[in-house]
């Protein structure tokens, strides 16, 4: 399921914001609303992306957010001759707020 960035500002509780970690330097945001994860687009559908963690963190710094985090889930599982895993290897680690936008009313560019 997604959601645009413009229906965020309409929320009133963000329980967390997840950023996926694609690729070594590449990202991808989604938000937990109501128990439902959520991933976040512009206003023309895209997938909201970046090269840099620190840049959606400040995106969503002026949010009512609960909870940021980084996911990674590692591939490494898919090696030939393993057994197959019975539950998710992915890892959340907590973000805190460095208060990036504290003084900027203009959004970092996020493609």
């Amino acid at each position: 399921m997604t959601i645009r960035i413009s229906k965020l500002k309409q929320v009133n509780r963000i329980e967390k914001v997840i950023i996926h970690s694609l690729d070594l330097c590449l990202y991808q945001a989604s938000v937990v609303i109501n128990g439902e994860e959520h991933y976040v687009t512009d206003n023309n559908d895209k997938l909201l992306r970046s090269h840099n963690v620190l840049s959606f963190q400040a995106m969503f710094e002026k949010f009512p957010v609960q909870a940021f985090v980084i996911k990674h889930q590692s591939a490494y599982d898919e090696m030939v001759g393993q057994p197959i895993r019975q539950g998710s290897n992915a890892i959340e680690v907590p973000f805190g707020n460095n208060q990036l936008a504290a003084d900027s009313d203009s959004l970092p560019s996020v493609h």
